[in-house]
Parts: C-alpha cells; structure tokens; sequence
C-alpha cells in the first residue's frame, strides 16, 4: 500500500523541502508492500496543483515502455479524456453511443472559477468552450494579468485557472472542448475531449459543430505570441515572488548561463535515449544529497556542461553544480521536432523571452523585463527556444526534466544540486526521520512494520475539495 499524504508534484514554491520530492534523485523507490508519508507545509501558495509516481511509466498505462526501448513512437492516443471521461457524442460518426461525459452543472448570470490542468503524456491541448471567453486569472501558483481568450493552448504538465461568466442565453448547453494541438489535427479528430457546459435553465442539449480551433496552420507563431501574452499581476495580493513590487527581476546581474539543447532521440549503446546537451541521463541508484551526506563516491558527477557541446552523445548521471543564491539564466533550445515542456522542480522561474531560431546573446535584447510571469513548467516550440531566469535561493538536489514523459523516460533530464556553503541547518531541511535508503546505502535500510490501520481520510477530503470546477485533462 501507497500512503500519499496530499503530496505535490508539481515543483512549486509551497514545498520547498528537497526530501519530499518524490523523484530518483531525492528519495529512494517506495518498495512494494510498504508506505511512506510525505509532509511538508501548505502556507499562502495560490492555484492548483497536481501529483503524480515519477518512476518510469507509472503515470501512464499500458505497455508504452517496451515500445519505446524498441524506438518506436508512442503514436496516437485513443482519445483525450477530461476528469477522467470520455467525449460527449457531439458527433455520430467519431463518438459512439454510451460514453460517460462530464458535465460542468452552472447557474445563470454568475462567475465560475475552472481550475484547468493538462496531466497528459506528451501531447499540447487547446481548451475552449463554445460561445464564452476565457478570463485568464492564474497560472502555477501565480496571479496573472486577466486577459479574455476565445481559446488557449495548454502544454503538457501545465496548470490555469480561467473565470467563466454565465452570460448566455442557455438556449442549449455548451460544448467544453480539448483537442489535440500540433499535430495532424483531422488525423487526431477522432480523439478531441469534449465535455458539457450546462445550465440550469438550459432548454436542451448541445449540438451542431463544435467551436473551432485556432486557425494558424500557416502562421506558427500565433501560440508564442499567445504564451508571451501571459504577464504577472504584481498587485494581486497571494504568495508571488516580488511583493509590492519589490523583486526587479530585470536589474538583476545573472551570475551563470546554462544553454540546454534538445535533439531527437537517437540511438546510444544500442537503444534509443533523449538527450540534454549530449548526456543522456541514467536513472540513479542512490539519492544526491542522501549521497552526499554519507560520502558515497561515484553516485553521481557534477560536470554537467552549460552549453552544447561538440562530443559523441552519451548515457551519464551527470548534474549541475549550481551556486546557492546565484541568479541563473536557463535558455532551453529545442531542436527537436515537437513541442517541449520543461518543468522545474522546487522553484518557479521568470519566463522572459522565447522565439524562433537559435538563441544568441543578442537575443536578450528582446527580454521582457518587467512582467514576465513567474510559474514552473514552460513550452518549447519545435526550432525555438525559451529563455527563464532563476533565483537559487532553495538549497537542495532539484530536478529540471522535460514533462512531455516519452522524452523524460528516454533520459531528458537532470538535477541542479545545490549546497549552501555556510550551511549551519538553518537553510536546508534535514533528513526526514523516515527516510529510505537503497542503492550503495541499502544496507542501512531497516524492515517496515506494517500497521493493520492506514488512514488516508486526508488524502480523500483533499480530493473532494479539488474536484470541483477542476478539469484535468489527459490521453
């Protein structure tokens, strides 16, 4: 048994405890038949937020690992799925009849709140709903500018949280729709999401077509300029990471650039690996910080370099030694040929500047300085790249990894470890009291006594609580 004590996922600023990660480089794998409980604090953070098992290909089903490792492609879903339901039979043809569909329920003439998450694998998603605006009002933690949008593409791994006023006539219910965004759309039509805006006074169901998708298929920047539209609300009241104003993020000197290139897989000792700089990374068998503090030599190296570099590609377990309370720019190029999310965990950063092309230094004369929002998963356009600035104040062993889970499986990924040199146990958490030991340190590992009672009414009431007006999104 499982015991999950409301634990994020997600890497934002409320769980700053590098401990309660949940990922290979922090915690040893919960081994089968065992539990164990993370704990950590829920102070002033706003939005919405969602966890998830970081090993391998848990978050996903089926056999999806063996088709990687044979270089195949994970290829077309079966269907895009909101709160865990199939489409609404909008259409006779692509939708069977007897599908469960999900049915947002809403009265006339009020304000509604839609915390919207995409927690799929690895596929972009435009959410929309016929005949309303979105108001965008947050973003993964942090208040944004409101702004109305008649549709918004929501990357992989990413969070919002829209205002829907009910203002229509409710001659008919409305169509709630997710469909699948870069890729071959009248291909992938068969799988678009379809949920159910009802009204209470509605007068009968939804029909006809449902709202279009954006039309750019000849200008590729429309969703760029959509995501660089996203600005921070400084004045909004909630945790941010520059109170009243305060964190002039602009007129900060950068202390160190990290240029992470991404490429297709390609093959490496035989099988097929995604890469961050050439390195592929290799699954560790103990935990950075776990080895630090027991002097484990060779768990891990701390050459990870901070620019492409001309080698051969290789499998490593190679991190970036990252400075506490340094000021760090992270320029994530993607030259791969799909759409990239990047998420880091422990922080939320600055996203100040993506475009086509490669990035140069010069590039940094198109920054936004100013508003750039804070948040801690950010998309990645295929031959473009994204530029975020970072303040180290967290000390801990963090991971920085592609959500898109084909290409974190596949090896995208590393961690920054960070150390403060005058630590005095002021700055980082210590070692939690259960903590679990495996790889080089699995000898210190004692038996678990199982209790016959394991409470998770917490984990239940939590739930019930996000699940209203939440629409999560998934394939």
């Amino acid at each position: 048994m499982l015991e999950m004590i409301v634990y994020d996922r997600s890497g934002i600023q409320m769980r700053r405890n590098s401990w309660q990660d949940g990922v290979l480089g922090t915690n040893c794998p919960i081994p089968p038949k065992w539990n164990w409980t993370y704990q950590f604090q829920v102070k002033d953070q706003i939005g919405s937020f969602f966890y998830f098992p970081s090993l391998n290909f848990q978050r996903a089903a089926g056999g999806t690992e063996n088709c990687l490792d044979a270089g195949k492609d994970l290829g077309m879903p079966d269907g895009v799925l909101i709160n865990g339901k199939g489409p609404y039979q909008y259409n006779n043809t692509l939708v069977p009849d007897g599908i469960q569909f999900e049915t947002i329920n809403v009265d006339p003439g009020k304000t509604y709140r839609l915390r919207v998450h995409n927690v799929g694998v690895s596929t972009s998603l435009n959410f929309r709903i016929q005949s309303h605006n979105l108001l965008l009002a947050e973003t993964e933690g942090y208040y944004t500018m409101q702004q109305n949008y008649t549709n918004f593409d929501i990357h992989v791994g990413q969070s919002y949280s829209f205002l829907i006023t009910t203002d229509q006539n409710a001659s008919s219910d409305y169509y709630i729709v997710a469909s699948a965004r870069f890729v071959n759309e009248s291909l992938w039509q068969r799988v678009t999401g379809v949920a159910v805006l009802h009204y209470s006074n509605s007068k009968g169901p939804a029909s006809g077509a449902l709202p279009d998708p954006p039309n750019d298929v000849y200008d590729k920047t429309w969703s760029m300029n959509q995501a660089l539209s996203i600005r921070q609300n400084g004045s909004a009241s909630g945790a941010r990471p520059n109170p009243q104003g305060s964190f002039h993020y602009g007129s900060i000197n950068i202390t160190d650039t990290y240029v992470l290139k991404t490429v297709p897989p390609q093959i490496i000792n035989g099988k097929l690996r995604a890469t961050l700089n050439g390195i592929s990374f290799s699954n560790l068998t103990t935990p950075i910080r776990l080895a630090d503090l027991h002097k484990v030599r060779g768990a891990y190296t701390l050459d990870f370099p901070n620019k492409p570099l001309n080698r051969s590609l290789r499998n490593d377990i190679s991190v970036i030694n990252a400075t506490y309370k340094g000021f760090i720019e992270i320029i994530f190029q993607n030259n791969d040929t799909t759409v990239q999310s990047f998420h880091l965990d422990g922080y939320s950063f600055f996203l100040v500047g993506m475009d086509y092309g490669e990035w140069t230094e010069d590039s940094r004369n198109r920054y936004n300085k100013w508003d750039g929002i804070s948040r801690c998963t950010a998309q990645v356009f295929p031959g473009a790249w994204t530029a975020v600035l970072v303040s180290l104040d967290n000390p801990g062993a963090w991971n920085l990894r592609s959500q898109n889970l084909d290409r974190w499986y596949l090896g995208q990924e590393t961690y920054l470890r960070i150390v403060n040199p005058e630590e005095n146990g002021e700055t980082e958490f210590g070692v939690p009291d259960n903590v679990l030991y495996c790889g080089a340190l699995a000898y210190l590992q004692k038996e678990q006594k199982h209790s016959s009672a394991t409470s998770i009414s917490g984990v239940k009431l939590f739930s019930l609580l996000m699940a209203f007006f939440t629409l999560v999104l998934y394939f």
